[in-house]
């Protein structure tokens, strides 16, 4: 099995869409106000927006993407005006993470875990 796609609610497609561009995401399926589908910069993952009326409550979405260059990805992203909650900072699980969030309050994750992605020091033996 593979992951194939995370699609994420969206108030406002016409906002959202130029979001996740800056982000570095190229933009393949464009369904009017409705829906809008991208490939992300790295793996073969895709990414989608739905429009929908009201956006979930509580904390809602939270997405996380790798990167392997998460200091010059989040200093390429300030220079574009986007602003983190939280800047690249190590987590006592072993990520180094930058978080920040979508036009409709999705939480996204910007991160490097190397070997500890899959592998941390408490995984369970299978």
């Amino acid at each position: 099995m593979n992951l194939n796609q995370i699609t994420v609610p969206s108030r406002d497609l016409s906002v959202a869409i130029p979001f996740y561009q800056k982000l570095g995401f190229k933009l393949i399926v464009h369904a009017g106000a409705d829906y809008a589908r991208f490939i992300v910069p790295d793996g073969e993952a895709t990414f989608s927006l739905h429009r929908v009326e009201e956006l979930p409550s509580g904390d809602g979405v939270w997405v996380y993407f790798e990167c392997d260059n998460l200091e010059e990805e989040v200093a390429r992203l300030e220079q574009e005006g986007v602003n983190f909650t939280l800047p690249p900072t190590d987590q006592s699980w072993l990520w180094r993470e930058a978080r920040l969030q979508d036009p409709d309050g999705n939480k996204i994750i910007l991160y490097h875990a190397g070997e500890n992605r899959k592998n941390p020091p408490w995984r369970l033996d299978t």
